[in-house]
């Protein structure tokens, strides 16, 4: 690898950590159908083993960030971390049976739906997300989040997003985030947060695992710059997280998983 490639692979890794964290997904719907393109001859395996390394420093690095402004739910994160770790070990087996037409399709599916999902649910969060509930959060900065999250609902939920987003390498935060917020009663904000410690802890599970069959090796020279990239961008999300909209940020989630999910379904 030269010093542009390099290079180039730094500038993405700061774009998918920057948007990743801003949308509380990890990055992982956006870094991994560029390295499809990128590298048309990778099998599934190297590609998530990839991904799922870059989403676990993006997630990682956005969630210190996110713990200093005390914005991440940890009751409810362990919880759904917890749920969703066996899923996580699983998927990682799973994708090395998968062929890349096969990969390519149930990802572009996936994406697309929910992208679809976003756009035709309601235009606030749950109603669960009112001036009452069970659990109250106060950010360092005075912000005061009172909502009544569904967790054993979530719990169940997050089994399988585990397995799911460990087979495609996404992360799973494009499901988790729209769950949390739309089903689950949580705060946009508070659901971005929540759900990076989520990924952080089941990326990492999955890492370990490529790392136990040897794929990752195959694969180090391009999460090095990828991650040095995410680990800034990461800190430079959570920051403008904080002047973005919550609806806005969901919009944002659906158009893109919307034209990555329709481009994959045609790629060839």
């Amino acid at each position: 690898m030269n010093f542009l490639q390099a290079a180039g692979l730094v500038a993405l890794g700061l774009a998918v950590g920057t948007l990743g964290t801003l949308i509380g997904a990890g990055g992982g719907f956006l870094l991994l159908p560029i390295l499809i393109f990128l590298y048309p001859h990778d099998s599934p395996a190297m590609l998530t083993a990839t991904s799922l390394s870059v989403v676990f420093f993006n997630a990682s690095s956005g969630t210190a960030a996110y713990l200093r402004m005390r914005r991440v739910d940890l009751r409810a994160g362990l919880i759904f971390a917890a749920a969703g770790l066996p899923g996580s070990v699983l998927g990682v087996f799973v994708t090395q049976q998968l062929h890349r037409h096969q990969f390519n399709m149930l990802l572009g599916g996936l994406l697309g739906l929910a992208g679809v999902r976003i756009l035709v649910a309601p235009e606030g969060p749950s109603r669960r997300a009112t001036a009452t509930g069970t659990r109250r959060l106060v950010e360092s900065d005075g912000t005061v989040h009172v909502y009544s999250p569904r967790l054993w609902q979530g719990a169940l939920a997050s089994a399988g997003i585990g397995f799911i987003s460990s087979m495609l390498g996404i992360g799973g935060g494009i499901i988790h985030v729209p769950l949390m917020v739309y089903g689950l009663g949580f705060p946009t904000h508070v659901a971005t947060a929540t759900s990076h410690f989520v990924l952080a802890v089941l990326s990492l599970a999955a890492v370990l695992v490529h790392l136990g069959t040897g794929t990752l090796r195959l694969t180090a020279g391009r999460i090095v710059p990828l991650a040095a990239g995410v680990l800034v961008g990461a800190q430079l999300g959570a920051r403008v997280s904080s002047r973005v909209h919550g609806r806005w940020i969901m919009r944002g989630l659906a158009i893109g998983l919307l034209l990555v999910g329709v481009r994959l379904l045609f790629a060839r």
